[in-house]
Order: structure tokens, then C-alpha cells, then sequence
């Protein structure tokens, strides 16, 4: 699998890192036996209820709720292996220059992905980019790759100025000892007078580059006459999804100086060909093609992914990743280091759960434990060798690979024969029916590629580790409206489930490659979209009997009835722990569950629905980028904490249903149950809907309450209120008979 390394440069000394398991982990496994027994004895209740049923119809309504919870069981079995041995690491920087020296430290790839300049603003490409040039590291051991996979004039733009302004940016942050090297966070964050007129540089930079977006094109007046030429690609016959590869060395190491004389990060622009005779794989094909591109280019032996909107909160980032990839125990099997995900700007209770507190620390910490964290797609470190056999013929570098230790390219790295190369590598035609998305480099079949690459990863062999300093490493920006949160929500799911029933399935082929802890890991995260089946079943299935009078579960006070009571409070008791102890807040838990209940109608119905269609070959939504643009009344809502539902939505059509099901269908059995003297017998239903409409009371808000232009409109209530009256016809057919 991994390439044997040699100690060159690697000297004796103390530690570079230290790792510790929770020590909450024998209790984590005493609780999990105690529920596991009472979940079994749910289930028995369950098979006595189904057994007893005197009518066709009470026995499918039990069966209904037994196989929901079935499902919840199964999930909650799935999600105990996190908490099966949670890890947490501590590296030590500081004592990286006297491990190797910085002389020695292996060349650095920084993979930029970007894909659409009106979706995803050039602006917060340049701060990524810059922030990622500011790492304290050697100047020639570090190149930053841009992929634009929308092939746009205005991203070369913004890259273009960005280059400029590095030359001074640069040497601003060393002089300063500077720890925000994105522009824009470091002039939000200090109110300092700039008499060297570096924050008007930047203003005018981003004037220019805002300017030339909102009109749309690149004009000659825009640019100095030397940078025309590769602007001249962009013919009329040039569009995003048929174009030839346009590869431009902006800055080269080895030549560009700053303004104090001091060697620049090499920084090059590629867009790789595009053909719509063949798939261009979404963000993996874009990654492969950089990949190949670098190879041939610095060819460094550590590649760094990031997204356009995540800048770099810590220079010292790097050499975090480095205690790691340069340990010799961990080298010869270590694919990568993974970051956690934060992001600025979130609000104080985080209505819309953007910190995905779960994915982005919970599990990875609970995976740390066995052979690492899933890949999250951005702010993680690979090995090379994880992602294609070295030597490489594709590299132009003369190194030898004898372990991570190494200098970035050759002298001929950006020569005109290497670039030539390089545009053959970014044809769409390279990795055609080979082994590039397969057994090499990041993996198809996906469009979440981030987890499919990690999951294949570690089913051949390869380890990993979850770094997750107290500064956070990298910063990036999330939705803030409702629609769009949901969006990318179902996206996942979609790319999630296409994992999960692919012929490497984690639930048979990742037990036995990735070993039982990693494949029931692998196995609950790809299964993500069946929650919508027990949350629409618990939304929607005890409310409509519950206006008929008929009950699903024990009455209030029954010895059964605690049980279920157990069941609740245990699982979410357990699960706020877990969000306290990964340093959250009960708001911001709140937040959390209540999102979850929300996408189970929502991102994770449609998310199945979708991936159901594309099996069986009917038509569905294609991939869809979530808009990274923000308007000034959302910003303004969403500061206060208030949720945006303005956009006319399916997703806004469902909660408008549940919600209304549940608001009716409470009214009537509560006056029911009071009018039959029955209410204990009824409580336990009562109880789930008012905790239904607690958790959507954003969505009543919206409804009936607000009158501002994040409010549901009016349209969206009409059909929702319709579904809603369709349904409880339906009831009345089948329940009321």
C-alpha cells in the first residue's frame, strides 16, 4: 500500500504529538448496554402489540410505528461505535523545527476549488488564496492551485490582482506577525490606521474585481497589456461546459519576488478541459486534474484541499499537519490530516445548526479512535502517496521518494515543456477508462467525493487523524437562508445514499475492508437520509390517530409508558452531553435537534426521493451549487436569529404540512380526549405532537406571525393547507371508518 520511508532529516526528540480517549468511554458503554436492553424490550412490546391486533387496520398501524422504530434502533445501534472510543489529539508545533529541519520539510500543494464567480464571490477566492500563501513556510517548498471549474474570465481576474497584491501582502503579514492572513478578516478585526495605504490597496483591488463581476466580462482596459494574451482563450466559442484547458502560472517561486526581495508562493490558475462527450465528475474530477497538473508542476508531497470560501485562520496550520505526516510510526500509513469545518459569523444559537457540530466533531472524534476521521472536503492535509503511487511518471521532479521529507519540484517545473504537459493531464479525455477516480486519486461515483474518497481510503489500508486545535485552523462562510441550508443538506444525502448502495456498500464491503468500528461508522453516515422514514412516520402517523381517538402507544402511567419515556429522555439526554462536552451550548443544542427534525421532512424526504428516481432512470435535479451570496435583509435576519423562509420552496411545502397536520390534528383529539374523559389514555400522542409543533414553531411563526419578506408566502400556506386537508381526508377514509 504506502511506500517505505527512511529517516532523512528526521532527527531524535521529543514528541510531536499526544493523543488521549475519553474518559467518559466506560460510561458511554455501560449506558449503551442499559439502553440496548431496554430498546429489546420495546421491540417485545412491539411483537405483543402487533400479535394482539384485532383488525387489519390496527395491525398495519402498529406495524407502521414498530418498523420506524425498528429504524431508530438500528441508527442509534450504528451511532453507538462513535462513542465507543473517542480520541482526542495534541500536537506541538513548536517542536517541529527541531524534529526537521524546515530545510527538509516536504513540498506543499494547496488545492483551491472554486466553480462559479456569481455563485461563489471571486472576493472570498482572493482571501483563501492569499491567507493560504501566508503559511509559515518556505516560499519555495509552497504552490497554491486554483481550479475553476466554471472556466471564467472574472475568477483569472480576481487571481490576476490577487498576485499583485500579494507582493505586498506578504511581507505586511511577516513583519507583523500577522495570525488572521486573509485581508478581509484581518481589516474586519482591527481598527488600526493604515498609514502605509495597504488597506486602500486592498480596497481598490476589491472595487476592481467586484466591478468587473457585476458587469460581467473582462475588457482590455482592465488589465496591463503583458496579461492580455492569456485573457484572448476566451473565444466565442468558449463556454463552462465546452472549453480547452487554460493553465496560467501567475506566480513562480523561483522568478517573483515581494517587495522586500523575499521568494513568493508559486501560484497557478487551471481550468481544466471540458467536454460534453464526457463526464466531468464534479469536484473530484476538477481535484484529479490538479493532481496531475502539480505533478507535473511542484509536485509536492503533502496536498492541501480547501474550498474557495474557507481562508486560513492559523499560519501555523501546516506545521500541525506536519507533527503527523512526519511521524515516523505514522508515515508509511497515514493518508491524511483532517480539520474540522467552522465558520464565521454564525449566530448566537446557530438557528440553522451550520456548526454541524456532529459531523465536524463529534464523529470525527469518535472515528480518531479507530483508523481516523472521514474526509469533510476541505482544510485537510493528504499524503501524495495516499493519492497516487510515487514516483509518479507524471512528476517532473527529481526527488527521491523516500519518505515525506522532501523539497517541493524541479528547476523545470514551470518550464514550457512542463506546461505542455500539464494542459495534457487537465484534458477531459486523461483519465478516461483508467484507474484515476477508481484506485487512484479522489473518488467518482459520488457527489459528495469527500467521503467516498475517505471511505475508500481507509477500505485499502490507509489511517488518518483528526487535528482540531483550540484557534480554529480554517474559517469559512455557510448559508443563511433556510432554502439554501436544505439544499445542500439533501445534496449530501443524495451523494451519501450513492455510497451506501454502491457495490463497495460500508454495511457489507466496508466491515470486512475498513474493519466492524470503521464500517458501522461509514455505515450510519451514508444511511443519513433514511431518518426521514421514523421522523415522517413520528410527524405525522400518531397525530392522525390521535384526532380518531385511537391509540399507539401505552397510557399515561402504564409501566410500558416509562419505558418509552426512558427511551426519549435517555437518547437526548445522551446526545446534549455530547454537544456540551464538544464545547456547544443547550441554545445551540436546542438548534440542533430541532434542525433535525426539520430536515427529516425536508433535505433527507427529498434527498431519498431523488436518489430513489435516479435508480430506477427517471429524471431528477442535477448537482446544484448553494449560493454563497448573501443579500442584506438575510444577513440582517439572520443576526437576530430569525429563520428565512422567503424563497417559494417544495422544502417550505412540506413543513408547511406537517406543521399544519400537527397544529389540527392536536386541537382535535385534545378536545376529544377532554370531551371522552380519555386523556390519559391519549397522552403519550399529545405529547409527541405538542413536541412536533415546538419544534416547528419557526415554521407557525412564518406562517401566521410575520409580515416580512422572510416569511412563507402566501402561495406556499394555500398548498400546504390543501396537502394538509388532503391528508386528513385521507384519515377520515381509513381511520374514521
Amino acid at each position: 500500500m504506502a511506500a517505505d520511508s527512511t529517516d532523512r532529516g528526521i532527527r531524535q526528540s521529543p514528541a510531536l504529538s499526544a493523543a488521549r480517549v475519553d474518559p467518559r468511554v466506560h460510561l458511554n458503554r455501560a449506558h449503551a448496554v442499559v439502553y440496548s436492553g431496554a430498546v429489546l424490550a420495546l421491540l417485545y412490546h412491539r411483537a405483543v402489540s402487533l400479535l394482539s391486533s384485532t383488525s387489519l387496520l390496527s395491525f398495519f398501524l402498529f406495524l407502521t410505528i414498530t418498523v420506524a422504530e425498528l429504524v431508530l434502533a438500528f441508527m442509534w445501534a450504528l451511532s453507538q461505535v462513535f462513542r465507543w472510543r473517542p480520541l482526542s489529539r495534541k500536537e506541538f508545533p513548536e517542536r517541529l523545527p527541531e524534529v526537521v529541519d524546515p530545510k527538509d520539510w516536504p513540498g506543499l500543494d494547496v488545492f483551491v476549488c472554486t466553480a462559479d464567480p456569481h455563485r461563489e464571490p471571486p472576493m472570498g477566492l482572493v482571501n483563501t488564496v492569499l491567507s493560504a500563501m501566508g503559511f509559515d513556510y518556505p516560499a519555495e517548498k509552497l504552490s497554491v492551485y486554483v481550479s475553476d471549474d466554471g472556466g471564467s474570465q472574472l475568477t483569472l481576474l480576481a487571481l490576476v490582482e490577487a498576485a499583485r497584491f500579494a507582493r505586498h501582502w506578504l511581507p505586511f503579514c511577516r513583519e507583523r506577525r500577522l495570525v488572521d492572513r486573509s485581508p478581509e478578516a484581518y481589516f474586519r478585526n482591527t481598527d488600526r490606521d493604515y498609514s502605509d495605504g495597504i488597506k486602500a490597496m486592498y480596497e481598490r483591488m476589491k472595487e476592481k474585481v467586484e466591478g468587473v463581476v457585476e458587469r460581467g466580462r473582462v475588457i482590455d482596459e482592465d488589465l496591463p497589456e503583458a496579461d492580455r494574451e492569456v485573457f484572448g482563450r476566451w473565444t466565442s466559442s468558449f463556454t463552462r461546459h465546452d472549453h480547452p484547458s487554460v493553465i496560467q502560472v501567475l506566480l513562480e517561486s523561483r522568478k517573483d519576488l515581494d517587495t522586500t526581495g523575499a521568494a513568493l508562493p508559486n501560484l497557478v490558475y487551471v481550468s481544466r478541459e471540458k467536454n460534453r462527450a464526457f463526464h466531468h465528475n464534479f469536484k473530484a474530477g476538477a481535484l484529479n486534474a490538479l493532481v496531475r497538473v502539480s505533478g507535473i508542476m511542484s509536485n509536492g508531497h503533502v496536498v492541501l484541499t480547501l474550498d474557495c470560501d474557507m481562508f486560513s485562520n492559523d499560519p501555523q496550520t501546516a506545521q500541525r499537519a506536519l507533527c503527523y505526516l512526519l511521524d515516523p510510526a505514522m508515515v508509511t500509513k497515514l493518508a491524511y490530516v483532517q480539520f474540522p469545518q467552522r465558520f464565521r459569523g454564525i449566530d448566537e444559537n446557530d438557528i440553522y445548526a451550520n456548526e454541524h457540530k456532529r459531523f465536524s466533531h463529534i464523529h470525527p472524534t469518535g472515528m480518531n479512535g479507530f483508523r481516523g476521521p472521514m474526509y469533510l472536503g476541505t482544510g485537510c492535509f493528504f499524503s501524495r502517496r495516499a493519492l497516487h503511487e510515487l514516483p509518479s511518471p507524471l512528476c517532473s521532479s527529481t526527488d527521491d521518494d523516500d519518505g515525506l521529507a522532501d523539497g517541493g519540484g524541479s528547476s523545470s517545473a514551470f518550464s514550457e515543456e512542463a506546461i505542455k504537459m500539464a494542459h495534457e493531464v487537465a484534458s477531459c479525455r486523461f483519465d478516461h477508462a483508467t484507474g484515476w477516480g477508481s484506485t487512484m486519486g479522489f473518488r467518482y461515483g459520488s457527489i459528495v467525493e469527500d467521503f467516498n474518497t475517505g471511505y475508500e481510503l481507509h477500505c485499502e489500508g490507509w489511517e488518518s487523524v483528526f487535528c482540531h486545535p483550540q484557534r480554529a485552523a480554517f474559517l469559512g462562510e455557510m448559508p443563511i437562508n433556510i432554502n439554501n441550508v436544505l439544499n445542500q443538506l439533501k445534496r449530501w444525502c443524495v451523494g451519501f445514499l450513492e455510497v451506501a448502495f454502491s457495490k463497495h456498500s460500508p454495511v457489507v464491503y466496508g466491515i470486512r475492508k475498513a474493519s466492524l468500528p470503521m464500517g458501522m461508522c461509514y455505515s450510519m453516515i451514508s444511511l443519513w437520509g433514511i431518518w426521514c422514514f421514523p421522523i415522517m412516520v413520528y410527524s405525522v402517523l400518531p397525530q392522525m390517530a390521535l384526532a380518531h381517538q385511537i391509540p399507539l402507544f401505552p397510557k399515561a402511567l402504564d409501566p410500558w409508558f416509562w419505558l418509552y419515556a426512558y427511551l426519549f429522555s435517555a437518547a437526548y439526554g445522551q446526545e446534549l452531553v455530547d454537544f456540551l462536552m464538544a464545547g456547544g451550548t443547550i441554545r445551540r443544542w436546542w438548534n440542533d435537534q430541532r434542525m433535525w427534525m426539520l430536515r427529516g421532512a425536508t433535505s433527507h424526504l427529498f434527498g431519498v426521493i431523488e436518489f430513489s428516481l435516479k435508480q430506477i432512470g427517471s429524471p431528477a435535479p442535477g448537482f446544484n451549487l448553494t449560493s454563497k451570496v448573501v443579500d442584506d435583509q438575510q444577513s440582517a435576519r439572520y443576526k437576530r436569529g430569525v429563520f428565512d423562509f422567503g424563497a417559494e420552496s417544495p422544502f417550505s411545502v412540506s413543513l408547511g404540512t406537517v406543521s399544519m397536520v400537527n397544529l389540527s390534528c392536536f386541537v382535535v383529539g385534545l378536545a376529544r380526549a377532554i370531551g371522552q374523559r380519555d386523556v390519559e389514555r391519549m397522552t403519550s400522542q399529545l405529547l409527541i405532537s405538542g413536541f412536533v409543533m415546538a419544534n416547528y414553531w419557526p415554521v407557525y411563526e412564518a406562517m401566521f406571525l410575520r409580515r416580512d419578506s422572510g416569511k412563507i408566502p402566501g402561495k406556499i400556506i394555500t398548498i400546504s393547507a390543501l396537502l394538509a386537508g388532503a391528508l386528513h381526508g385521507v384519515g377520515f377514509l381509513v381511520l374514521g371508518a
